[in-house]
């Protein structure tokens, strides 16, 4: 049985989300393409996921467009062994995040 993915927002990461994307609706449609793609496989090739180094060492990125990344972490669902939450927890260009 494939392991079930849920996407948990932080409220960082709304606040950033709304601060970046404005009323750019492709940028909203792409992320929106990307956030899709994650739940699914987190390591889908099109996301180019990688694992962070330095201050953010335990966290993981991914791309939703050209200058757009997902700053996130993958965490066991203590209330069901068979299901892993996916936090989000940062998102903007590449500068704004790392």
């Amino acid at each position: 049985m494939p392991l079930e993915r849920k996407l948990v927002l932080s409220k960082a990461f709304v606040k950033s989300y709304q601060k970046f994307t404005g009323k750019n609706e492709a940028l909203k449609t792409s992320i929106s393409k990307a956030l899709h793609k994650l739940e699914h496989n987190a390591y889908d090739p099109a996301l180019r996921t990688h694992k962070l180094s330095g201050k953010l060492v335990s966290y993981l990125a991914c791309s939703c467009g050209y200058d757009c990344r997902i700053i996130f972490t993958i965490e066991k669902d203590i209330s069901n062994p068979d299901a892993e939450n996916i936090i989000l927890l940062d998102i903007g260009t590449h500068d704004d995040v790392y």
